[in-house]
This record gives C-alpha cells, structure tokens and sequence, in this order.
C-alpha cells in the first residue's frame, strides 16, 4: 500500500513561526484565478527570503509564483526589462550582467523574486542615492482573485500600483513587471573599507561619504572600549571596462542545523573580534568583484542553518535622523545587556528620496538590522524592547523582516494601515497580517 507523501512545509528564512498551508504551484499567468477557488485565504509566495511570517499561512493556500520566471523582454537602448513575477534577481543579473547592465536596487541576497522584491519594497546600499526598489518599476499587471486586471504605473491606476509596492502580497498577484536597468561595464567594485569605534564615527563617515553604495557593519558584542566599533563600506562600480561574464553557480553548503550552544556570547564575539582585525589598516581601497560585495552570504547555501532548528529573528528599524543617534545608542546597549549576540548586523543611512508604496519601510533615517538565534526566553523580550525604543524615537520596523511584532507596535509604525487595507485581495491574507491587526495574535 502506498504511503501518502506528507505535506510539504513552506518555510520563511527565518523558519519561524512554523506553519502548515496547501501549496499551488502556478507556472503561467493563465494559472490564476484558480478553476477551482479553494475555501481557504490565498497568499501569493516567492522564493521564502522574507524572515518572518509576512509570507506565511496557518492553513491556507499559498500561490508559489516560482515558475513564472520567464524574461519576457528588454530593451538594451533603454535598459527596460520586463518579466515575470517568479523570476529571481539572479536570474535578471545572469541575463543582464554580460550584456553590461545591473539591477537599480539589490537587496543583501540576490534569490528573491521581482513579485517579492516589489510586495516588500526592498532596499539596497544605495537607498541614499536611488530610494527603494519600487522607486525603479515602470509597471506591472495586478491579478485579483474576481479575475479582473489592473495594469499599474505611477500614472495608470496609481492607487493600485502605491497599494502594491509594499502592499506584502495582499492586494492580488503580480504576474509580470517592468524595471529599469542601469549600465555598467564591468563587474568590478571600487572598494574603501573604513573601521571605525563609536556611533558617532559611523555618522561622521556616513554623512562624508560620497560612494554610491555605502553600509556598515557593526559589532553589536563588545562593550568598553570596543563599543560599537565596525567596518564602514562603501563602492562604486567601476569605469574602466572589464569582464562581464555571469557569476558561477555557489558550490557551498551548510550542511546540519548547528546545536543551540555553539552561537553563544562567546563564539559570537571571536567571529566579531576576527572579523573586525582582518582588514590589518584603518583604511583599505581596493577592486573586488560584486558578488561579495553584495552578496556575501549568498555564497553559502542554508545558511540560516547556522542558527540552529528553532531559527532565527531578525530586528530590522529605521529612526529619524533628529534622534537616530540617541536610539541607535540605546539599543546598542540594550543588545549588549541582554547577552545574546549577532554577528550579522548591518548599520546605514536611508536618503530623502520618498518611497513610492502606501506601506513602504524606508524613510530618511539611520537603519539597523541584525539577526538573533531564537532563545524564546531571552530573543522575544529583547525584540520587545527594542520596537518599544524604536516607537519611542519615532521610527518603525520592516514588515518582511519581522516576526514579533504586536498589533499596537505595528499600528503605531503604520498609521495608514487601515487607508491600505481598502485594496487588499478580498480572498488574501498572511499570518503577518492576521497579527498585525489583532484578528489572530500568533505565538511563539
């Protein structure tokens, strides 16, 4: 007798909350609506890399877009691309990147759909300088679960289009876009790395910075002397031509779930400690290919397994800059107090450019975010703490990033929340949203 093959299981990169659904796999834009509606909420997925449950539902269906990953046309005079919703940044860079063009915004992984870099309106290092992903989408099609289609631009339906960018998948399926590219003629980066110790070292280079991608990372371990020391990075791609060739498939894996111990206080600072010493001068320049530069985890697959089975949060905030000094400092040290550890944390302005998304994170401001192994006892109360720092100096927290989040904190950071919730897909929801809006408070 033939076993029944168990329910496959969609997990966010954070593998936290664990949830069940019924998983559909839609291949062509002609694949939705469903023939057959099913009874339960839908939720359009990508590719999983939001962390914690915006892309997750307890029990419903979820639209996995991954095979509409057709690139359906581009214009190499104007550097417009258009594609599918399911298509992956680094199947754009593959195509593009030889023929000498580059995304306009990239997030710190390249394996997230276009549909998700939009619904999550993502940023890169030069959010200073070029804004937020939705900043650089001409159009797209909007499919609503009635079947009706709304072709979405700045200036068509642009209620649809600003609900959309940002709107976290529940306002219908994006089934292809439009973006613009930007030239480049070689895959080389201009490179100056920076250490600095102290917050307002970090602002100091920050605000001198002339590079058009810049970021930090930040030691969010060591206390004294060595208080918020880091590495301020900053690049431009280079003007003399180069090879252009596509990057290489990555070859490593992380092969288990590593123990809960062995991310401890004080394997966590030697990583810090060794990280910090290995650029030996106060200042280093030199060229070094993008796929480091802007993907350096990218090259290790599961690498989220390195938190362990219970997995990971990740806090993710922006404050404004007229207190970004003075929150940053206090959640530094309530990290610090806490005694759990992150190793990947990452520190840097947002410019003035606005978002183009009714429920777009970014805004002009100084943005944090870091990764914590799930320590149930110790994680939650620290990430409560620090939304409650952030509410106090007026910031927020990114929706795809987070899995904690309650109603009120969320509400707060989103007053606009209800304006928005007008356009959402009457047949769609997420965990996240059931939580944010106090339907469904899902614990840990």
């Amino acid at each position: 007798m033939a076993r029944s093959n168990p329910r496959p299981r969609f997990e966010s990169w954070g593998r936290y909350p664990t949830l069940d659904a019924k998983l559909v796999p839609l291949n062509w834009t002609t694949d939705f609506p469903l023939r057959n509606p099913p009874s339960t909420p839908q939720l359009p997925v990508g590719a999983g890399r939001s962390y914690g449950d915006v892309c997750l539902l307890e029990n419903g269906t979820l639209l996995q877009t991954r095979g509409m990953d057709r690139l359906l046309a581009f214009d190499p005079a104007t550097g417009i691309l258009r594609c599918e919703a399911g298509a992956t940044l680094a199947e754009i860079l593959d195509f593009a990147v030889p023929r000498g063009f580059f995304l306009p915004v990239t997030p710190g992984t390249k394996y997230v759909t276009v549909g998700g870099a939009i619904a999550n309106d993502i940023h890169g290092k030069n959010h200073h300088l070029a804004g937020s992903f939705g900043c650089h989408v001409l159009r797209f099609e909007l499919i609503r679960s009635d079947g009706s289609r709304f072709l979405c631009s700045p200036t068509e339906n642009q209620e649809w289009f600003a609900a959309t960018v940002g709107g976290m998948g529940l306002t219908g399926l994006i089934a292809w876009a439009e973006i613009r590219l930007r030239p480049i003629v070689s895959r080389k980066i201009d490179y100056q790395g920076d250490k600095f110790v102290g917050i307002d070292e970090f602002l100091a280079l920050s605000q001198s910075a002339t590079a058009e991608y810049t970021v930090a990372w930040i030691d969010c371990v060591s206390t004294g002397k060595n208080f918020a020391r880091g590495i301020f990075m900053q690049g431009d791609h280079v003007a003399e031509p180069g090879p252009l060739e596509k990057s290489s498939e990555p070859w490593l894996t992380f092969p288990v779930d590593l123990p809960e111990f062995a991310l401890n206080r004080f394997t966590m600072s030697a990583f810090n400690t060794a990280y910090y010493h290995k650029q030996l001068s106060k200042q280093k320049r030199t060229k070094v290919d993008y796929e480091p530069f802007f993907y350096p985890l990218d090259s290790v697959l599961h690498w989220n397994r390195m938190y362990g089975k219970n997995g990971l949060v990740q806090f993710q905030n922006v404050l404004p800059h007229a207190s970004g000094r003075e929150g940053m400092l206090q959640i530094l040290k309530a990290i610090t107090r806490s005694g759990l550890a992150s190793f990947l944390a990452v520190i840097k302005f947002f410019g003035e450019t606005p978002s183009v998304g009714t429920m777009s994170f970014p805004m002009p401001g100084i943005m944090l975010a870091l990764d914590f192994p799930i320590r149930p006892e110790v994680s939650f109360d620290l990430l409560e703490r620090l939304a409650e720092i952030t509410l106090e100096h007026g910031g927020r927290m990114y929706s795809a990033k987070d899995a904690r989040m309650t109603a009120e904190q969320f509400q707060a950071f989103y007053p606009q929340w209800q304006d928005f919730s007008r356009y959402i897909d009457p047949s769609f929801d997420s965990a996240f949203w059931q939580r944010v809006t106090g339907r469904r408070p899902i614990d840990g």
